[in-house]
């Protein structure tokens, strides 16, 4: 199980996976054969399957099954239902996955219960195939194509719905190149990713062309014992800065909020952290985008197991339940801890960050 995360500033040494799993049909594209040869070199232990079904082999303990999944990365083609995108608001217009799971260890995982099966990463082998359908998206969508006041980043795609590509970037590339691609392409368009880990240097020097935001995903070290494998606050927001004086437009995503004892203090040190982290750099492009904390009754579970005896408070007590646009049911801070979590950012935000543009509070 995971061990509580490191709270200096330094970051930690990049994930490396077990073992790699690659499916027979991954090994006819080129980016697929290029994971698996990075990952022997780094000597990782690579498994060529004889066919396209992932051969697990999970211990029987939940607990054992649970670490072996998180361990292990998976290269798979992602299908024709994959590539069709789906729109993800409210942060961009389209999600385009390069991945699917994650290497973390978060307690309030807001993969748990979306992602079906053991929580094992898969990226896809057939990057090109999913780069090369997007100018087909060009213009379209809601969330910021249309929207008068986000309509200056043009269209967005949200790399990190369903996964985290910096964490995976050591072994597949596949965030380098999706980079690449989106400077590359002479339209008004914007690659986003947010990340908890560190490890920027390979994006420094590319031609991102301003085309790419990446935003650095923070909680306070009050709520770090919630993010296990991960790298400290302190270094993602460093990496930030690296990455806004490249040129790169940035971003602050704080989640989840969590309104347990003492956040005030908590969050007011988070944001004073980030001003003092970006406060050389010139010119620099920042947004930031407010999520509280939230669970469904079937991600709960599925933490619950993972996590047994978590501190994490997914109670009822200042809680109220919501529907989503899918019918199901999520619980939610009531309507006035929601205010006074609102009004508690936009006043800390407006002093400590008054260069910042606030996208969205959710």
């Amino acid at each position: 199980m995971p061990t509580l995360p490191d709270t200096t500033s330094q970051a930690r040494p990049d994930w490396r996976p077990r073992r790699l799993l690659v499916t027979r049909a991954s090994m006819a594209f080129a980016h697929g054969r290029a994971i698996a040869e990075r990952a022997a070199a780094q000597g990782v232990e690579v498994v060529l399957l004889p066919g396209d079904r992932l051969a697990l082999d999970l211990p029987d303990d939940p607990r054992r099954a649970y670490a072996s999944a998180k361990a292990t990365l998976a290269v798979v083609v992602a299908p024709p239902s994959k590539r069709r995108l789906q729109p993800i608001a409210p942060s961009a217009d389209w999600r385009v996955d390069l991945a699917e799971g994650c290497p973390a260890h978060c307690g309030y995982c807001y993969l748990a219960g979306s992602l079906k099966g053991p929580p094992i990463t898969r990226v896809y082998a057939n990057l090109d195939e999913i780069l090369d359908g997007l100018p087909a998206y060009l213009g379209e969508g809601s969330v910021t194509s249309r929207n008068r006041d986000r309509m200056g980043e043009g269209t967005t795609f949200e790399a990190s719905c369903y996964t985290d590509p910096l964490a995976l970037e050591p072994i597949t590339g596949a965030l380098s190149a999706t980079i690449a691609w989106f400077g590359r392409w002479d339209a008004p368009v914007q690659l986003r990713f947010t990340t908890k880990f560190a490890g920027v240097e390979p994006l420094l020097i590319l031609d991102h062309q301003r085309r790419t935001r990446m935003r650095a995903s923070i909680n306070p070290r009050a709520f770090a014992r919630f993010e296990g494998g991960t790298d400290p606050v302190a270094a993602r927001l460093a990496a930030l800065a690296e990455m806004a004086t490249a040129g790169y437009p940035v971003g602050l995503t704080i989640a989840p909020i969590i309104a347990a004892e003492g956040w005030r203090d908590a969050y007011g040190a988070l944001l004073a952290d980030a001003a003092s982290a970006l406060a050389a750099v010139p010119g620099i492009d920042l947004t930031i985008e407010l999520i509280t904390h939230r669970f469904t009754a079937g991600s709960k579970a599925v933490l619950d197991s993972w996590y047994p005896g978590s501190s994490l408070d997914m109670g009822t007590a200042n809680r109220t339940t919501k529907r989503t646009k899918f019918g199901t049911e999520k619980q939610v801070y009531d309507a006035a801890t929601m205010r006074s979590l609102r009004d508690f950012f936009a006043e800390r935000i407006a002093v400590l960050l008054p260069q910042a543009r606030v996208l969205y509070w959710t």
